[in-house]
């Protein structure tokens, strides 16, 4: 191995494999350096160097200089080529990884190539990724050659290969595709503040302005809705909500809630609860089919909401004004101070942080572990009445149907 073969041998490798130059040189440097080992001791201090501009290989062995050809010669052309094909091979893995890496959260567009027990492989620019069913949208399929959009999801070095693992239920391929038809995100007129979503079924985007005069909810629509269909036909069929941002949580909070109308939002800081009472008529719309719209709502408020309303509310705070206040140690006005906090049940006060209780009523540590086993007792308690109480309704109804 010439210098100028060394040197034609790197430039090729970059050409081909896209690989860095330097990465290269400390390939074959390292390469070199394994080879020679095994042919001297595998406790020599081998360093071998090879000349960035001219190709020249020099080293030594335990501080004593190697001849230039004694260092690739005498090691053995065929071992050397062995070690720097394994090298290269880690180099452009390495390589590899490092490019796929950096475009985690990304969109990448792909080829499907074939189904393998319901993951999906996909061909892109120069590696085989994996769309797993996992990571599919409900009720979706792919067939040889479909085009794909997803996003990357995870990068991982298996063995001398890279695995790359894509998404099109995570919630970042929504934000991605938000940006590809809507103009003005790329522009940073508006901004995505939050997603919450569940695949195929419903997302909630919380959308925000930096111009006054952009309507940010209308611009994600669209015309006649154009805009925000094209995203909804990539998604299967997911329903969409723009919500408007806002700083306010009971704003932003009533905004989530919609299309359904909210009378009021009740903030229980300690708690992390929402609190909202809305009218009968809108029950069951502010909570959705099987608990959805609410459900997304928290996640996208970042609080706890529960839909309630307002004689419901009322009759769970004097339920729990009274429940509390025969805990021992409870006065009445302690137990209407953790009601205002949003404690509703004895499940809540369980759980309740030692410092916020010992400002409540100037309990020491020990008095607010006993409140707390205390109202865990109450909490089984009422559990069990419950579940009595549905094994008898179960009862009647088995036997109303016996006897008809």
């Amino acid at each position: 191995m010439n210098p100028s073969e060394v040197l034609r041998i790197v430039d090729a490798i970059h050409r081909d494999k896209k690989i860095d130059k330097e990465i290269v040189f400390l390939a074959i440097e390292s390469a070199l350096v394994s080879a020679s080992r095994k042919y001297h001791s595998e406790d020599a201090e081998v360093v071998i160097n090879i000349d960035r501009k001219d190709g020249t290989i020099s080293g030594h062995i335990d501080g004593v200089p190697m001849d230039p050809e004694e260092t690739v010669g005498r090691i053995g052309a065929q071992t050397a080529k062995q070690v720097i094909i394994q090298k290269i091979r880690e180099a452009e893995r390495d390589a590899l990884h490092e490019e796929y890496d950096d475009l985690i959260g990304q969109m990448v567009n792909g080829i499907v190539h074939r189904s393998e027990g319901g993951a999906t492989i996909v061909t892109l620019d120069n590696v085989e990724a994996i769309l797993p069913r996992s990571e599919q949208i409900p009720g979706e399929s792919f067939h040889a050659n479909d085009r794909v959009r997803a996003v990357i999801f995870e990068v991982r070095k298996q063995g001398s290969r890279v695995k790359v693992v894509l998404s099109r239920t995570n919630k970042k391929f929504v934000e991605r595709l938000f940006e590809q038809e809507i103009p003005e995100i790329t522009e940073s007129v508006i901004e995505i503040r939050n997603i919450s979503r569940e695949p195929g079924y419903r997302s909630k985007v919380a959308v925000d302005s930096s111009d006054q005069r952009v309507d940010c909810v209308g611009a994600c629509v669209g015309v006649r809705g154009n805009r925000i269909k094209n995203i909804v036909d990539e998604l299967a069929g997911e329903r969409i909500d723009i919500v408007r941002w806002s700083e306010n949580p009971q704003e932003l909070i009533t905004n989530a809630l919609q299309p359904a109308e909210v009378e009021e939002v009740i903030l229980c800081q300690m708690m992390g609860r929402a609190i909202v009472l809305v009218r009968e008529d809108q029950l069951s719309l502010a909570i959705g089919r099987r608990g959805q719209n609410v459900r997304l709502a928290s996640k996208l408020c970042g609080w706890d909401i529960e839909i309630m309303l307002r004689e419901e509310l009322e009759e769970q705070i004097e339920r729990a004004v009274s429940g509390f206040s025969t805990i021992e140690g409870i006065t009445e006005e302690v137990a209407e101070q953790l009601v205002g906090e949003g404690f509703l049940s004895y499940d809540d006060l369980s759980v309740i942080e030692t410092d916020a209780m010992m400002e409540m009523g100037e309990y020491t540590e020990e008095q607010v572990e006993q409140i707390r086993d205390l109202a865990e007792q109450q909490a089984e308690k009422a559990e069990r009445a419950m579940e009595a109480e549905r094994r008898r309704i179960r009862e009647e109804k088995l036997k109303d149907g016996s006897a008809q």
